[in-house]
């Protein structure tokens, strides 16, 4: 019998219910460690740093590639780079994840732009971004109300401030709970459901799939769903539909890595 790989998951703890199941189920063996929800909130330099500490910290000797359930999360995984062999889901973030293919989220995107999304991870690791001493919206000053800007600029400044950082939620008219099995997800759900109705917003349940998680863990890596990086070559963005590349030229994977059935 072939021997599994040990493969060492870096992850966004949103992503914990999904990946603890496909982890059990695993075809290689597998360790997970979990990163704070939090980093997404921190801006890009910020987050790829923790992210490199992370990766840096892994024992190289015990594992054969390094894995991140993350997507490019806003350019938060640029420039990490890894003596392992790294590999990555072509994702432009979670929601991909939790829906389990780019393609599914392409369409999804197409029909309704203006969608915000949640999932039983979202809702139980959500924390107050304005709680975090190193969010962008404290280091921007943008999480003060309108009395707290009265209070520093003056009433007519006040006004102003608040009229151009405007609410973050215009931009947005639809509200989905991505259910992927796991949690108390029929009161998320209604929580969802709820938060929509009070907004003004449409509401949608959705299907949520793990199967792009689970091939990432199973170690099915083929080169459509996913990038694996040469060990100490940074990853950098393609702002096209491969999303994610190795360093300034995307390279095919390493010999080591083969797609079930292919030679």
């Amino acid at each position: 019998m072939e021997k599994p790989r040990r493969l060492k998951v870096i992850a966004c703890e949103i992503l914990f219910r999904e990946l603890c199941y496909c982890a059990a189920h695993a075809q290689q063996c597998v360790d997970l460690t979990f990163l704070p929800k939090a980093l997404h909130d921190i801006g890009a330099r910020q987050m790829s740093e923790r992210l490199q500490q992370a990766v840096d910290a892994t024992d190289l000797g015990a594992y054969d590639a390094i894995l991140l359930a993350y997507g490019l999360c806003n350019n938060g995984i640029c420039n990490l780079r890894s003596p392992l062999p790294l590999v990555i889901p072509r994702a432009h973030d979670c929601i991909t994840l939790l829906l389990g293919s780019r393609e599914r989220y392409q369409e999804l995107f197409n029909r309704y732009p203006g969608t915000y999304y949640q999932s039983t991870g979202w809702i139980e690791r959500a924390v107050d971004s304005n709680s975090q001493p190193n969010s962008v919206t404290v280091q921007l000053g943008i999480s003060c109300d309108y009395h707290a800007y009265v209070a520093k600029y003056g009433e007519e400044n006040a006004r102003y401030l608040m009229e151009m950082l405007g609410d973050w939620t215009k931009h947005y008219s639809r509200l989905v709970y991505i259910d992927t099995g796991f949690g108390d997800f029929g009161t998320y759900a209604q929580a969802t459901q709820r938060e929509a109705e009070e907004r003004g917003w449409a509401y949608e349940w959705v299907q949520g799939n793990t199967g792009l998680l689970q091939r990432l863990l199973d170690g099915d890596w083929n080169t459509q769903d996913f990038l694996v990086i040469p060990p100490n070559t940074p990853i950098e963005p393609t702002y096209d539909d491969r999303i994610i590349c190795c360093g300034k030229i995307c390279r095919t994977s390493p010999r080591w890595v083969r797609a079930p059935g292919s030679s």
